[in-house]
């Protein structure tokens, strides 16, 4: 094809209502046209529903391997859905009307002899891969969530039982300690009444009784440096 796709843009109007009296009515035994809803669903049953990946996808970002692993492969004429995209963003047409511009894509289908078919099979096609690598990811997701959960309860667990064994530990401390302390008090006192006993004894001999029968002295202070 010799000249660009936007080089065959015609303009095409809208078709004048026919008054109702001149317009023919089906001829019996001829179905009345399609929608253009029920033309699309035609389209999309011949779709498979579900898209079946060949190759692992690396680059999630990457719409294009998507594509490729999905096996999604254009149409011989090289019109898909996102060429048409690119063509409707095109600075020669995107800032005319919605109709001019779907009117130009069709005629530059027409010219290329690409059915308006093919694109919206193109179209379902990568839609359905995407929506199902979204399932793929969604489903790692979910079984990654999972297997952390579960990772984060056998810490957790392994925490309280570390916890649980250093406290017990703690504890165990802090009964040695009252038990040793309990053990010197008792027997501080029994040496108070052994100091008194001496004490007593040694009164009857001396004036300044050189016996000490209080309880331990207070450690000296500190020395001061010597200022200079």
């Amino acid at each position: 094809m010799s000249k660009k796709w936007y080089e065959l843009f015609v303009s095409v109007g809208q078709p004048s209502e026919q008054p109702e009296e001149t317009r023919e009515a089906p001829a019996p035994g001829n179905p009345a046209p399609a929608s253009a809803a029920q033309a699309v669903a035609d389209i999309a049953r011949t779709v498979a529903p579900e898209t079946k990946f060949t190759t692992p996808v690396a680059a999630a970002a990457s719409f294009e391997e998507i594509y490729r692993s999905a096996e999604i492969q254009p149409p011989a004429h090289g019109f898909t859905i996102m060429k048409v995209a690119e063509m409707l963003r095109s600075e020669h047409i995107r800032n005319l009307p919605r109709d001019v511009k779907r009117s130009s894509v069709l005629v530059a289908l027409e010219a290329a002899g690409a059915p308006l078919e093919d694109v919206i099979q193109d179209a379902v096609k990568r839609d359905r891969a995407l929506d199902g690598f979204e399932r793929v990811q969604e489903k790692g997701v979910t079984d990654l969530e999972a297997r952390k959960a579960q990772e984060n309860q056998q810490i957790q667990a392994e925490m309280d039982r570390i916890v649980a064994e250093h406290r017990s530990r703690i504890q165990a401390n802090n009964d040695e300690l009252s038990k040793e302390k309990e053990r010197f008090y008792a027997w501080r006192l029994k040496k108070q009444e052994e100091e008194q006993k001496i004490s007593d004894a040694v009164s009857y001999f001396v004036t300044e009784n050189p016996i000490t029968t209080a309880g331990p002295a207070a450690a000296p202070a500190p020395a001061r440096a010597s200022e200079k």
